[in-house]
Parts: C-alpha cells; sequence; structure tokens
C-alpha cells in the first residue's frame, strides 16, 4: 500500500509537471500523400486542437496509476502484446531508461485510445497529423523544399536502438513540436492506410508481403518520409508496441 501511495503521489506530480498542452490548428484543403479520392483530390481537415508535444512517461504513469487496467501487469492481452512498457523498471517505476520527458513508447493503440479517451480526447486522424506535420517552423506547408525533406529523412538513417531524446524540439508554424526527429507516433485511423481504390484489391494477400506496397497507389511518392510513415504504421497491429512508437492526442476545435 505503501508503494502505491507513493507511487501515486509521484506520479500525479509529475502529471502536474508535464499539464496536457493542445494548440489550435486551423485546417483546411490539403494535398495528403493519401488523396481524397485516391486519386489526386485534396483532402480537407476541419480545425482542431492537438497535444503540442507527445505523451511522456511521467503523463502515462499518471494515467497508469489512476487506471491500472492499464498497467504492464494489469493489461488484457487482448488490447497489447508483451513488449507493452517493457522499458519500464517495473509496473508502476518508469525508471532509468524512461525518464519523466521523454515519450512513452511501447505502448499499444488500445492503450494510447484510452488515455487520450481520459482526457476528453482522441487519437489525431492521419490527415489530421500529417496537415501539422507539414508545417515547419515559418510556413504551414514546408513539403517542397528538399533542404527540410532532406532535414527529416536524415532522422529515419539514426539506428532505432539509441536512446530517446526528451521533448521540447523546436515548435512549428502552429506551436507544436516533435513531430519529427523524436518518435514515430499512432494515429486512429492507422488500419486503413492502404485501402486501394479498388475495394477488390482489399484482400489481395500479396498486398501484405511488403508494408510498403499500397505505397504504389499514393501521390507525392518523392516525400519519401511520409510514405515511410504510412506503410509503417499500415503493417501494425492494434495491441502491437515498438521502442520507437509514442503518441499524442487531438480535440475538435473550440
Amino acid at each position: 500500500m505503501l508503494r502505491f501511495l507513493i507511487a501515486h503521489a509521484f506520479a500525479a506530480a509529475a502529471a502536474s509537471a508535464f499539464a496536457a498542452d493542445y494548440v489550435a490548428l486551423p485546417g483546411g484543403s490539403f494535398a495528403s500523400v493519401l488523396p481524397a479520392d485516391a486519386k489526386d483530390a485534396d483532402v480537407v481537415v476541419a480545425p482542431f486542437r492537438l497535444r503540442r508535444e507527445p505523451v511522456t512517461n511521467a503523463e502515462f504513469l499518471a494515467f497508469t496509476t489512476t487506471h491500472p487496467d492499464w498497467r504492464r501487469d494489469g493489461i488484457a492481452r487482448v488490447f497489447a502484446e508483451p513488449r507493452y512498457l517493457s522499458q519500464w523498471q517495473s509496473a508502476d517505476t518508469p525508471g532509468a531508461n524512461a525518464p519523466p520527458s521523454q515519450p512513452v513508447t511501447q505502448v499499444s493503440w488500445f492503450a494510447a485510445q484510452a488515455f487520450c479517451e481520459s482526457e476528453s480526447a482522441r487519437l489525431p486522424t492521419w490527415s489530421e497529423w500529417e496537415f501539422a506535420a507539414a508545417a515547419d517552423a515559418t510556413r504551414a506547408d514546408a513539403r517542397n523544399d528538399p533542404a527540410w525533406r532532406e532535414s527529416i529523412l536524415s532522422w529515419y538513417a539514426r539506428p532505432s536502438n539509441g536512446a530517446l531524446g526528451n521533448i521540447g524540439g523546436a515548435a512549428n508554424v502552429y506551436g507544436v513540436r516533435d513531430l519529427h526527429g523524436l518518435v514515430w507516433e499512432w494515429v486512429d485511423d492507422f488500419n486503413a492506410l492502404m485501402v486501394a481504390s479498388d475495394s477488390r484489391d482489399q484482400n489481395d494477400p500479396d498486398r501484405l508481403k511488403f508494408c510498403g506496397a499500397g505505397a504504389l497507389n499514393l501521390r507525392d511518392r518523392d516525400n519519401y518520409a511520409v510514405l515511410m510513415r504510412v506503410a509503417m504504421l499500415s503493417s501494425l497491429k492494434a495491441a502491437d508496441t515498438t521502442i520507437n512508437l509514442g503518441f499524442r492526442c487531438a480535440k475538435p476545435a473550440d
């Protein structure tokens, strides 16, 4: 009991130190790599709010303390594979390998969605995430800048087994941080990203042999960094976890 109370106090203090901060994004017509008509139509993104930074270990500890069904030792296996939060020292102690201000990883889609629901939010859709991630510090859409694309691609070249950094990178024009260069991120509709325009293709087992196969139907194939995200997310199942996959939450516009 004493250990639980100590963990609960630490989680509450940590959550207070890293309180959720949502910023408003205007939405609009957007040239997504996943066009609205599966050919070349722009996607219309409604105004929404997005967490300024990814969810941290401190915040997720506060969540599992008050929602014990999502602890590492309490979660049902249908909602997460055995690697769930495996980098934490114990179910109630993130430890030295998971500092408080580091993005939480090794979380399933189910757990990420439950966390967002706990603060009256949800995971962002792919279109919302892509809309926010297209911006740099001064432009709402920097995707046509080769230097900007190259700076993002440089992160993909780093080994994925290195230590994660802390949140707090440079903000983009909307005030959102760490959309690139820190962790991959769950989106609400991750399992619908590779649906072909012809529904007859959806049950073709050959499409599942390579996680990037569906990228052949996408627009803007030169934007390799974004296409890698689509391919990776579409290869996952909702219970999967990885060492560099985190999340942030979204809300409707005020």
